[in-house]
């Protein structure tokens, strides 16, 4: 087996359509690592992914008569393209089923290559169940994302090129692993060629069908898969490719959303590239195994496996990349709802950076306040927390809860009957640390925040919404205020959407 491995790798059909992607160091990472990390751009192909090479090396290996008739290949992404354009390099015709909630991006990608998609289904599982359907009834032949040798030779190249480019010692390899595929190829390639290099999986913690199937013995089948990182949600692992992971794989580490956000930004800032999630698994694996590791000093290889970002997901990477690089710590904070009590919270919390303040008055007593404060260590958060405690605060540490920082960090509001006499205003301020307190601690006394919400988004001004409470017969007095406060400002009192929502009266 190893001896047919590194033959078909080396003798493997690619360099038609896959480039030899360069080999390129990461210097911000290698920096804070303290160990060399060296990116594998694959996501610089031409289909933004390694895809391509496994797809062309099957197909290279047709014969005339099965081209003339065709391939079909099951995808909701980039093994879709990839099969799309080997297809159209080779004059071969391709169709390539699809389910129906693939995001129309991807879908006019594949019929932009000149691939035929046809949509079915609600998961990958009801298009390749079809796809086997219609190659039996068409006489075309399945090209499968993973479990093929054709495949994982192709993918092999990836790990064939690592070793040419990079002569000198490597401590480890980091790649994505879902169905196999492409860390299969590459530890069959080079624990043949340098056997003492690690060859490391790296797994999302709900889609960690390898790590499970490697640990048990046998393939295991999962019951639902995480689909953030969807290029690696794979409920079960190909038949080829766990017995090629079981003899060569090291080991499978497991990282979660939050960590796989972060090394999305981590490459950002290396490269201006922006990889999918399963793409940068690789980095995020490489991260988590020197902080366990305490590795210092060694050269480290990950694989960027792939770019097909959906544009619409940014935010959210932004919203969790802070929390995963343990930059960001979150709380709910209980502070009694009197006059003074906002002045006091912030001189507790003293000189951080406040990256998030949201409040909506609800209680009479109490006031319920979700803050988000910049860290520079996971272990801040708890010091955070006794200090709020100490203080007379009642603090619950929400940094690893997933319900508060998927949504309730984004339902602090709604009407209430306590907000009387509240102005709505719009407020921008200079953007640095130490700001927003200012902007507290300048208010009156005499005055109640009943609503507010603030993020750092990054820009050059910070933009918050207030709710104060302010007596008819002190408005000239908040007049006075606004004029002296020397930030720009909008009355939103009579906006539509706040009446709406969030309005005393719910009018």
């Amino acid at each position: 087996m190893p001896t047919q491995y590194l033959k078909r790798i080396l003798t493997a059909k690619v360099y038609d359509v896959a480039r030899e992607s360069p080999l390129e160091e990461a210097p911000l990472l290698t920096a804070r690592l303290g160990n060399r990390l060296l990116l594998k751009r694959e996501d610089m192909q031409d289909v933004f992914s390694f895809k391509l090479r496994g797809a062309y090396n099957k197909m290279a290996h047709l014969s005339a008569e099965q081209l003339a008739r065709g391939v079909i290949a099951a995808s909701a992404g980039n093994h879709a393209q990839g099969v799309a354009l080997a297809a159209r390099r080779m004059g071969c015709r391709a169709v390539i089923v699809m389910p129906i909630t693939t995001p129309q991006l991807k879908v006019d990608a594949v019929r932009g290559r000149g691939a035929e998609v046809v949509l079915f289904g609600d998961s990958y599982t009801d298009s390749y169940n079809y796809a086997l359907e219609l190659q039996r009834e068409q006489e075309l032949t399945f090209v499968h994302p993973f479990d093929d040798p054709d495949v994982i030779a192709g993918n092999g190249t990836i790990g064939m090129e690592i070793l040419r480019q990079h002569q000198a010692p490597i401590h480890a390899i980091f790649a994505a692993v879902g169905g196999g595929g492409l860390i299969s190829g590459i530890a069959a390639y080079v624990k043949q060629v340098r056997p003492d290099i690690r060859i490391i999986g790296v797994q999302t913690t709900d889609s960690d069908a390898m790590a499970r199937s490697l640990k048990a013995g046998r393939r295991i089948e999962l019951t639902d898969v995480g689909l953030f990182a969807d290029g690696t949600a794979v409920r079960k692992v190909g038949e080829e490719t766990f017995r090629l992971c079981k003899a060569f794989v090291d080991e499978i580490i497991l990282v979660d959303t939050d960590q796989l956000c972060a090394a999305i930004k981590d490459v950002f800032q290396d490269t201006r590239s922006i990889l999918e999630p399963s793409g940068a698994l690789a980095i995020a694996g490489a991260k988590a195994y020197v902080e366990r590791e305490g590795l210092t000093g060694q050269t480290l290889v990950a694989v960027a496996c792939g770019a097909n970002m959906n544009f619409d997901r940014l935010r959210f990477v932004s919203e969790r990349a802070e929390i995963g690089e343990q930059r960001e710590a979150v709380f709910a904070v209980t502070i009694p709802e009197e006059r003074g009590s906002f002045r006091r919270f912030c001189e507790t919390v003293g000189p951080r950076n406040v990256t998030e303040f949201n409040y909506r008055i609800a209680d009479a007593r109490q006031a319920h306040i979700f803050v988000g404060i910049q860290i520079q260590r996971r272990s801040d958060a708890a010091t955070i927390a006794e200090g709020l405690r100490a203080a007379g605060f009642a603090t619950l540490d929400l940094t690893d809860d997933e319900l508060a920082k998927l949504h309730i960090r984004h339902l602090v509001g709604g009407h209430s009957p306590l907000a009387r006499d509240e102005l709505m205003y719009r407020f921008e301020f200079p953007e640095r640390p130490g700001a927003l307190m200012k902007f507290l601690s300048s208010m009156s006394p005499n005055w109640n925040i009943s609503l507010f919400h603030y993020r750092n988004h990054g820009a050059d001004y910070g933009r918050i919404l207030v709710g104060i409470q302010v007596p008819g017969n002190e408005k000239h007095a908040f007049k006075a205020f606004l004029a002296g406060l020397g930030y720009a400002h909008e009355d939103a009192t009579q906006h539509p959407a706040y009446r709406l929502f969030l309005g005393a009266s719910g009018q």
